[in-house]
């Protein structure tokens, strides 16, 4: 059983950046990134491909955040740039053992236990 730690969460202003990073116990393959904030359903923000060859975003952070991943170190990341207030969520990384992209939280099977993300206007 795989088990994901993410960190790098914090408390950013508005326009700032932060890198977020999931490492994982073991190999990981399939990764995507959820957030959630208070009093909202777990929503999509971006996943990527067993091989890094593929991504996708959602649309509210498409061109703001970026996903990468270094398999030597079994971690992938989530960098956030020109952050926005209603960024703020617990962010959650999660993975499965499948090697295309995934945007629905019930194809994962595997999750961490988040991350806090606080936006600052």
């Amino acid at each position: 059983q795989v088990q994901l730690v993410e960190s790098g969460g914090g408390l950013v202003q508005a326009g700032g950046s932060l890198r977020l990073s999931c490492a994982g116990s073991g190999r990981i393959y399939a990764v995507g990134w959820f957030r959630q904030a208070p009093g909202k359903e777990r929503e999509f923000v971006s996943c990527i491909s067993w091989s890094g060859g593929s991504t996708s975003y959602a649309d509210s952070v498409k061109g703001r955040f970026t996903i990468s991943r270094d398999d030597a170190k079994n971690t992938v990341y989530l960098q956030m740039n020109r952050v926005k207030p209603e960024d703020t969520a617990v962010y959650y990384c999660a993975t499965v053992d499948g090697s295309y992209l995934y945007t629905k939280a019930y194809e994962y099977d595997y999750w961490g236990r988040g991350t806090q993300v606080t936006v600052s206007s």
